[in-house]
C-alpha cells in the first residue's frame, strides 16, 4: 500500500512537472511571436528591438536564480566561481539572440523546428573533429530531423504568415537559427567543463553565474556601443506599456520554465526532460499555427511529423542504452 501510495505521488509529481514546462514554454512562444509579429499602438509600430528580450531575460533570471540560492542553499561552498562562466557568457548571450532576431525573417513554426535539429551540428563536429562513430540509427534519427527541417524550408509559406514578418527573408533566418544551434553547442560544452571541474556546483549556481555575465553583455551591447537601440527599448515600452508587459511575462515564464526543467532532471532525469520539452515544441507548433494564424500546408505538417519523428525514435535509443546500463548495474 506504501509503494502505491509513494508511486501515486511519483506520478503526480511528474505530470505537474509536465504541466509547468509545456504551460510556461508554450505561453512564452506565444509571447515572443507576439512580441515580433504584433504592431502596438495607433500608429502601428512593431517592437524591432528583439535583443532587449535577452537583457531583460537575464535580469529576471539573474533575481530569480539569486532568490533560489538564498532560500534553498545549505550554505556550503565548493561550486565555480562567478568569473568561470565569462567565455560561456559570450556564446549563451549571441546564440539566444540570433534565435530571436530570426523571428524576424521566419515564422515561429520554423524557427522552432529549425531550433529543434541540435542534433546535426554535435553529431557533425563529433564524427568530422572527434572521429566519433555513431550506429546506423542514429545516422538515421539525423537524417529524419535534417531532411524534415530542409523540405520545410523549402515549400512555399503561406501569404498570411508571410505578411506577419517584419523582413520576409528564409535563407538569413533559417542561418541564424543554425548558429544559434552553434553557439548552443559550445555554451553546454563549456558549462559540462565547469560543473567537471566544480562537482560541488549546482543548477541554480550555473544560472547565476551565466546571466550575471549575460546581463554584462547585453547592457554593454545595448547601451555602451554606438549602434545599441537600449534606451530606444525602454522609450517604446514606456509608450506602450502593454509591449512591457509581455516582455516582463516572458521573462517570468522562462525563470518558471528553468525551476521545473530543474525538479524534472533532480527527480526524474535527463531523458525524461527530454521527452518533456521534445512534446512541448511540437504542441507549440500546433498552439502557433491554430491560435497565432501561421497556417501549415499538409505537406509541411508532413516535414513537422518527420522531424519529431526522429526526435522521438532518438529518445527511444537514449531509453534503450539506459535500460542496458541499469541491467548491467544491476548483474
Amino acid at each position: 500500500m506504501e509503494a502505491h501510495g509513494a508511486g501515486l505521488r511519483r506520478v503526480m509529481l511528474l505530470s505537474f512537472c509536465v504541466a509547468g514546462i509545456w504551460a510556461a514554454y508554450i505561453y512564452q512562444g506565444v509571447l515572443q511571436e507576439t512580441l515580433s509579429t504584433k504592431k502596438f499602438g495607433e500608429e502601428g509600430k512593431r517592437f524591432e528591438h528583439l535583443a532587449f528580450l535577452n537583457l531583460a531575460q537575464n535580469v529576471v533570471c539573474l533575481v530569480w536564480s539569486y532568490i533560489m540560492i538564498k532560500l534553498w542553499s545549505n550554505g556550503g561552498s565548493g561550486g565555480a566561481p562567478w568569473w568561470t562562466y565569462w567565455s560561456a557568457g559570450i556564446t549563451n548571450t549571441i546564440g539566444p539572440a540570433m534565435g530571436i532576431e530570426a523571428l524576424k525573417y521566419i515564422s515561429y513554426p520554423a524557427q522552432v523546428l529549425a531550433k529543434s535539429s541540435k542534433m546535426i551540428p554535435v553529431m557533425l563536429m563529433g564524427s568530422l573533429v572527434y572521429g566519433i562513430r555513431y550506429s546506423l540509427p542514429e545516422y538515421l534519427c539525423t537524417f529524419l530531423v535534417a531532411g524534415g527541417v530542409s523540405m520545410f524550408a523549402l515549400l512555399k509559406t503561406s501569404s498570411k504568415t508571410i505578411s506577419k514578418l517584419a523582413n520576409p527573408n528564409a535563407p538569413l533566418g533559417y542561418g541564424l537559427c543554425f548558429l544559434n544551434l552553434a553557439f548552443d553547442g559550445f555554451t553546454n560544452a563549456t558549462q559540462d567543463s565547469i560543473t567537471a571541474r566544480y562537482p560541488k556546483t549546482n543548477a541554480w549556481d550555473i544560472m547565476l553565474g551565466m546571466n550575471l555575465w549575460g546581463t554584462i553583455y547585453n547592457i554593454v551591447y545595448m547601451f555602451g556601443l554606438p549602434h545599441g537601440s537600449g534606451f530606444e527599448a525602454v522609450q517604446f515600452c514606456k509608450q506602450h506599456p502593454e509591449a512591457a508587459w509581455d516582455i516582463l511575462m516572458y521573462c517570468l515564464c522562462g525563470a518558471v520554465g528553468q525551476n521545473f526543467i530543474f525538479l524534472t532532471i533532480s527527480r526524474f532525469g535527463s531523458l525524461a526532460n527530454t521527452t518533456i520539452t521534445t512534446t512541448r515544441k511540437f504542441v507549440s507548433i500546433v498552439v502557433s499555427s491554430v491560435l497565432s494564424g501561421n497556417p501549415l500546408s499538409p505537406k509541411q505538417w508532413g516535414c513537422v511529423s518527420m522531424v519529431f519523428g526522429g526526435l522521438s525514435y532518438q529518445i527511444y535509443l537514449k531509453w534503450r542504452k539506459l535500460q542496458r546500463v541499469q541491467k548491467k548495474k544491476k548483474t
